[in-house]
């Protein structure tokens, strides 16, 4: 937060708020939290004469060591794509990079979201000043099965199958097999696959399958969380793998839906946990990495 004003800048304080914040702040956070404005920006104020000395040392003391590090590197090139490991160790240790392994520990910790301690996911970082890549982090919530199997060759291009051109329905029939195999593996039926599902419907809030003239559950009944639509014919099924969800999507006048003997026209998947605003620099670097696969292949590292 900067002290100078100008027109787009409320002041608080030795605070000097963008308008845009300080409007979010005011009309749609403090209403619903029950704190008063004077209380938090006077507290907020106080978290930044405190912090901002001891992030500034840190800073300063990551410069210095890099700069170190950037040396070392200069007078120590590498020899035929190696470097000398042990003295390059040795010289981390006594600038303090690495430091010596202590006595084994434990800690402990309380009121840490679901997300961030329980929950294996990945966990998108990305800069807090680009908001398109917040905006792909949001949209990397959720992910088409469908899609990520068909634009990536987790399904192969041989008998047919090429991903080339316009929709190939050979390519389209192996995600389909692929996902109702992943379906099984994940969301076992108490009997035959979900190749042989014809419906979906909710009776006395547990999941039935319908096969036909016949119909199952799930092995596992505690999978299924719940349900869109009607209970006799509902539009999506959401089920829940290792704290992970999965949603079944249900249309029979989807252009995949309208072929499928259940109508299943896609499953969606909770594909990345979190998108973390962060104001550390590089991030940038690792959300250019994450942003663009994240929604077609995380899913397959986590369930």
């Amino acid at each position: 937060m900067s002290q100078s004003s100008n027109a787009n800048r409320i002041q608080k304080g030795i605070l000097a708020i963008d308008q845009q914040l300080y409007d979010f702040i005011e009309n749609e956070v403090l209403p619903k939290v029950g704190v008063d404005s004077d209380s938090y920006w006077s507290g907020f104020e106080k978290v930044i004469k405190e912090f901002t000395p001891r992030n500034k040392a840190l800073l300063a003391t990551r410069d210095k060591i890099q700069a170190q590090i950037d040396q070392w590197h200069l007078q120590h090139p590498a020899k035929d794509g190696n470097i000398d490991y042990p003295a390059y160790k040795a010289f981390l240790q006594e600038i303090g990079y690495l430091l010596p392994e202590g006595d084994d520990f434990k800690v402990s910790t309380e009121n840490v979201d679901d997300e961030i301690a329980h929950i294996a996911g990945p966990q998108l970082v990305v800069p807090v000043r680009n908001a398109r890549y917040a905006l792909n982090a949001t949209n990397a919530r959720w992910g088409s099965l469908y899609d990520a199997l068909y634009g990536t060759d987790v399904i192969s291009d041989e008998n047919g199958q090429e991903a080339k051109g316009g929709y190939n329905p050979t390519r389209g029939a192996a995600v389909v097999a692929y996902a109702k195999q992943f379906l099984d593996e994940n969301f076992a039926l108490a009997s035959g696959s979900y190749n042989d599902a014809t419906g979906f419907k909710v009776v006395d809030g547990k999941l039935e399958i319908v096969q036909g003239d016949s119909s199952t559950e799930l092995k596992d009944a505690e999978k299924f969380v719940g349900f869109v639509g009607d209970a006799e014919s509902p539009t999506g099924i959401l089920l829940k793998n290792n704290g992970l969800h999965a949603e079944i999507q249900i249309d029979a006048n989807h252009p995949v839906g309208k072929d499928d003997p259940a109508h299943i026209k896609d499953v969606l998947l909770e594909s990345a946990i979190t998108a973390i605003q962060d104001c550390e620099d590089q991030s940038c670097r690792r959300c250019r990495r994450k942003s663009g696969s994240v929604s077609q292949l995380a899913w397959s590292h986590e369930w």
